[in-house]
Order: C-alpha cells, then sequence, then structure tokens
C-alpha cells in the first residue's frame, strides 16, 4: 500500500510564499511521477505541476509557471512544491499525487489547505 503524506499548507498573505513537501511510503514504491494538484469548492481538480522520476522532466499549469517549482529528493521519495507570489486565486486544497504502473495519478494524499488572503 502506498501512503502521501502532504505538510506545509497555510494562510500566507499575497504575495508571500509557501513550501509543501509530500512524503512517500510503502514498501514497493517506485512511482515514476509525482506531481500536485488542487481543488476549489465547485471545480474541478487542476493539475499544478509534476516531475517525472527517471529523466527529472517536469510541467506546470500556465498560472503558476514562474512562480512554483516542483522537486524530488536524491531518494524519489517526496517531493516539494516551493510556491512564490502567491496570489488569493492559488487558494485551494492542494493534493500530492503519484503515477502506478499503469501510468494514471492513482495514488493521492489527503490534501493541505493553502490560503492566501488579499
Amino acid at each position: 500500500q502506498v501512503q502521501l503524506v502532504e505538510s506545509g499548507g497555510g494562510l500566507v498573505q499575497a504575495g508571500g510564499s509557501l513550501r509543501l513537501s509530500c512524503l512517500a511510503s510503502g514498501r514497493t514504491f517506485r512511482s515514476d511521477t509525482m506531481g500536485w494538484f488542487r481543488q476549489t469548492p465547485g471545480k474541478e481538480r487542476e493539475v499544478v505541476a509534476w516531475i517525472t522520476r527517471s529523466a527529472g522532466s517536469t510541467y506546470y499549469a500556465d498560472s503558476v509557471k514562474g512562480r512554483f517549482t516542483i522537486s524530488r529528493d536524491n531518494a524519489k521519495t517526496t517531493v516539494s512544491l516551493q510556491m512564490h507570489s502567491l496570489q488569493p486565486e492559488d487558494t485551494a486544497v492542494y493534493y500530492c499525487a503519484a503515477t502506478s504502473s499503469s501510468g494514471a495519478f492513482d495514488y493521492w494524499g489527503q490534501g493541505t489547505q493553502v490560503t492566501v488572503s488579499s
């Protein structure tokens, strides 16, 4: 069983920064891609960023490019999201996710709230 546990959410003023972390555990955890998604009430969950294990390739949603940076540690079991220049529209529950052998994001964390005040 793979478990993902997020940390680092909170309340910040517009223009501020936060760093989210996600620790993955599980005896056979070797997920190729880990990423961050976010969701606000009444809206679908959207991808924020992801990073691959093999090549370290990254993807960012247009709305966060230049402000957010995703990274993985050398042991490949932690993924972080450094967020700068936060805006009220970044307010959401942020979820860590990891792909299974199928390539789909089948593993999810419980979510962490990020609130940006204006």
